[in-house]
């Protein structure tokens, strides 16, 4: 199994929907473009919000374990996947790729 590489790519913020829609919050995510996490193996890594992690994990799994050309090409890397959490408010875009270092 591979350690897989979680890159920060993008983090968007929707105010006009904030306002509209949320309820105030002080503090929703500490992630920042270009913070990388490295994935050993199966295994969350360390920071990495869980609701994010639930979203990405079967792309990491499928990775790990060498899979890749998702939907046909959809990748110029076919060893990577471009992941985004479900937050509607403030979504985060993942880069999420294949090392070739073995896993712990």
């Amino acid at each position: 199994m591979k350690k897989v590489k979680i890159t920060v790519i993008r983090k968007a913020c929707y105010r006009d929907l904030m306002e509209k829609y949320e309820q105030p919050i002080e503090h929703a995510c500490d992630l920042v473009e270009g913070k990388v996490f490295i994935a050993n193996g199966w295994q969350r890594p360390e920071g990495l919000c869980e609701m994010a992690w639930e979203i990405m994990s079967p792309w990491v799994m499928a990775l790990a374990h060498g899979g890749g050309n998702f939907y046909d090409g959809w990748m110029k890397n076919e060893k990577s996947a471009m992941i985004s959490c479900n937050d509607g408010f403030r979504p985060v875009s993942f880069l999420i790729e294949a090392l070739e270092e073995e896993s712990d």
